[in-house]
């Protein structure tokens, strides 16, 4: 096994594969990419038996066919140290390959690709195209409400469903959820939905770009596939029932608070500073053309903002974690935010004014 390649040309390939390497694990090969060469192509494989990642690269020379598995970050620290234009050389020699680039050599231990493992065969039920930049902005709006390490196992991801010609991509911690859709062009997919893990999505979201070039999703009954020009990324999905999230969508509010999303987002940021830093509650005051937001903290210290609005109503005085309400205020992408309350007891509906794209719900707290 022996092959030629331009720093320039592996360094990508290599960096999206070692992302998915488990760094601290009991398996040693899980430490290791996969090397393989078949026609003219390398591709490079990482894994931790959750994701796995492929990705190729065309070689500049190579020779016969071949594979073995290689320290994924050690390999890429040496191929990232290289001047800018320089050609690779690899050589496998005995158990050891041989890297060779101008006057610098390295030898790196390897393991037998035979002890490799492959996520198991799996058809897919489901396959659609969808706009790498489409993908991610449903991401990037939804995420941040993915719970973490939640005993409820099935909240640390997140739900994709599809229905007709619509996605729709949904998170939750329990305290706040996140809804963003889009409407396929030519489209009529089958109702489904599953659960992408936290790893899972935050791989995808590294993956992918702001372009409108076309990933192509496959789902299976346990698993999720997306495949571009440059990688395949497969991922297992969560075995669970996802929360159904219409039940806890706010209906009936008749408070409708319309706002500038930038000037309200400062003044939650500043009142921040002086809430409680553990329970991160604020009190909001509604009133006619008029939101105060008031913060104290256990130091007796308090923050008081008093915020212009377009709202025409009954008072209210209602208490929401200021960070998940700052949070929903970066997602949101136009310059108005609206907010639809009912009363002291029910959930925010949040939103962009002019854009339906995506909802919001943050749960109220006492205080």
């Amino acid at each position: 096994m022996k092959f030629s390649v331009s720093r320039e040309d592996i360094l990508k390939p290599l960096q999206l594969a070692t992302g998915t390497v488990e760094r601290r694990h009991t398996l040693p090969i899980l430490s290791n990419v996969l090397l393989e060469i078949s026609d003219g192509v390398l591709s490079i494989t990482g894994t931790d038996l959750e994701v796995e990642l492929v990705a190729s690269v065309e070689l500049v020379q190579a020779s016969d066919d071949g594979q073995i598995t290689v320290p994924a970050k050690k390999l890429f620290d040496i191929c990232k140290g290289l001047s800018d234009s320089a050609l690779i050389e690899f050589s496998l020699e005995e158990s050891k390959l041989k890297i060779k680039s101008g006057r610098s050599k390295y030898s790196l231990s390897t393991l037998p690709s035979k002890d490799f493992p492959n996520l198991e065969e799996w058809s897919s039920e489901i396959n659609f195209a969808i706009h790498q930049s489409d993908l991610k902005n449903m991401i990037d709006r939804t995420s941040f409400s993915m719970a973490n390490q939640d005993v409820r196992y099935y909240l640390n991801g997140m739900s994709m469903e599809t229905q007709g010609n619509q996605i729709r991509c949904v998170t939750t911690d329990g305290h706040r959820l996140a809804l963003a859709r889009l409407e396929l062009k030519n489209e009529s997919l089958e109702e489904s939905q599953v659960i992408i893990p936290r790893k899972g999505v935050t791989e995808i979201s590294r993956l992918i770009e702001d372009t409108d070039d076309n990933v192509y999703i496959s789902i299976g009954s346990n698993h999720i596939r997306l495949s571009s020009s440059s990688f395949v990324f497969t991922s297992k999905l969560v075995d669970g029932r996802f929360p159904d999230y219409r039940r806890v969508l706010p209906k009936g509010g008749d408070k409708e608070i319309i706002a500038d999303k930038s000037y309200i987002k400062q003044a939650f940021a500043r009142a921040a500073i002086l809430s409680n830093e553990k329970f991160r509650g604020v009190r909001l005051n509604l009133s006619s053309g008029e939101l105060t937001i008031t913060a104290t903290n256990p130091e007796q210290e308090v923050a008081e903002e008093v915020v212009e609005v377009n709202y025409q109503g009954d008072d209210l005085e209602i208490g929401f974690n200021v960070a998940y309400i700052i949070d929903v205020l970066n997602a949101l992408e136009s310059d108005e935010v609206k907010i639809t309350l009912g009363d002291a007891n029910s959930s925010a509906l949040i939103e962009d004014n002019k854009d339906d794209a995506a909802i919001y719900v943050v749960m109220p707290m006492r205080l």
